[in-house]
């Protein structure tokens, strides 16, 4: 190879090092640059300012309708049914006749009983005669003590006899009466479970007629969890439950279309223990149906009204995290800088948490774009505004420098 190839290659490997010299010089300084410039902006989040009021409690309930009175209608004496004396499904009042069965034999009975009645009345008003003449010739010592004796026992058999027989008279009677079954109670009746002609046994399945259902007022049955239940009678010992009026709830009855009956009703029934099987406690409510509109053995649901809870703290769910160490918050001071603040949680209402540790009225925290601040970090403020609001919320602090000051979101809403 030639010297002037050799010098050709030597200036190219000096200009080429040269090139990446400037180039890293003119990175530097454009780096350096934006650095001076502040770098990028804090990120921006909103917030929502904590608030203390009281917090109505909204719980609802799957139930199922049943009369407030529910018979079987069985028949007391066997026998053929001869009639049914009622519209099956329609309404029937206490003691209007719904089946007659045979009367003939108990009629026979009841006429048998009677002829023996007056049987053993007759032999008693002799045994009274004969008593009368042995106290007269006792008294005359004509007859001994015995014969006198004789004569008492004879007027107390008969007496114990025309007893009997008077017993047995009743009972015939009964029994006849019971051939005319009758509604004892006033309500709604059901299908015939035995047509006309058939045996009827007394104390048998046969026995059952029919049913009669009363629905005015009519009962819902329901069941709320144990652990809800104890958690509300102890908020309640503790006086941090108010009722609206009286000292319970007010029960709405809503319909499976989504229709609210106009009545309201209330709790009658409320079991003293949890059951075993399932781990809830058995409820029963009353509303009045006098229309007959609810029908037993729907499926219905049970809405509670009327109760709030005192001083209650409500944080959005979106603002609440859970990590390894359990649930927190971000929080933001007056100069914007954000920080990590563990919360101790209750139950849920809407789309907020009750906040039982962990946050104070004014607390201003992040509902939105938690996932990009981190501890110590500065952030900018879209926007404030109360955070899921209760009734008769705190009144708020003026508006600070990047917040803009919000109405209080309806109950159990996360303020956006």
């Amino acid at each position: 190879m030639t010297a002037p190839t050799f010098r050709a290659i030597g200036a190219a490997c000096v200009l080429f090092s040269v090139s990446l010299f400037l180039l890293a010089g003119c990175g530097n300084d454009s780096t350096a640059q934006e650095h001076a410039g502040g770098g990028m902006p804090p990120p921006e989040v909103a917030t929502v300012t904590m608030t203390r009021g009281d917090l109505p409690l909204g719980m609802e309930y799957m139930g199922q309708t049943a009369g407030s009175r529910e018979v079987e209608v069985r028949a007391r004496v066997g026998g053929i049914l001869l009639r049914r004396a009622y519209v099956e499904g329609g309404p029937v009042k206490q003691g209007d006749l719904l089946f007659e069965i045979d009367p003939a034999p108990f009629q026979a009975t009841l006429e048998q009983a009677q002829g023996r009645l007056a049987q053993a009345e007759a032999k008693l008003s002799q045994a009274k005669r004969d008593l009368a003449r042995m106290e007269q010739l006792f008294k005359g010592d004509v007859v001994s003590q015995k014969d006198r004796d004789d004569a008492m026992t004879a007027f107390e058999t008969g007496t114990a006899d025309v007893d009997s027989a008077k017993a047995a008279v009743k009972e015939a009677r009964i029994n006849l009466g019971y051939t005319k079954v009758e509604a004892p109670i006033s309500g709604l009746t059901s299908k015939e479970a035995r047509s006309e002609g058939s045996l009827v046994v007394a104390s048998a399945e046969s026995s059952l007629l029919t049913t009669i259902s009363r629905v005015d007022p009519i009962y819902v049955n329901f069941s709320i969890p144990g652990p809800e239940t104890m958690e509300f009678r102890s908020l309640r010992e503790k006086g941090r439950i108010a009722f609206a009026d009286g000292w319970d709830f007010q029960a709405r009855l809503v319909m499976s279309d989504g229709r609210v009956l106009p009545s309201p009703g209330r709790i009658n029934f409320t079991d003293t223990q949890v059951d075993t099987t399932t781990g809830v406690v058995k409820f029963r409510a009353e509303f009045p149906n006098p229309e007959g509109t609810v029908m037993p053995g729907q499926f219905v649901r049970v809405r509670l009204d009327g109760a709030a809870l005192k001083d209650a703290l409500l944080v959005p769910q979106g603002a609440v995290l859970t990590t390894q160490q359990g649930t927190m918050v971000w929080v933001v001071d007056d100069k914007g800088v954000v920080s990590p603040r563990p919360v101790v949680l209750g139950r849920t209402e809407g789309n907020g948490y009750l906040v039982e540790k962990g946050l104070e009225a004014g607390d201003r925290v992040i509902s939105e774009g938690i996932i990009k601040v981190r501890p110590g970090m500065t952030v900018t403020l879209r926007g404030d505004a109360p955070a899921a609001a209760p009734q008769a919320a705190a009144p708020q602090a003026p508006a600070k420098a990047g917040e803009a000051q919000a109405a209080p979101a309806p109950k159990a809403e996360a303020a956006q």
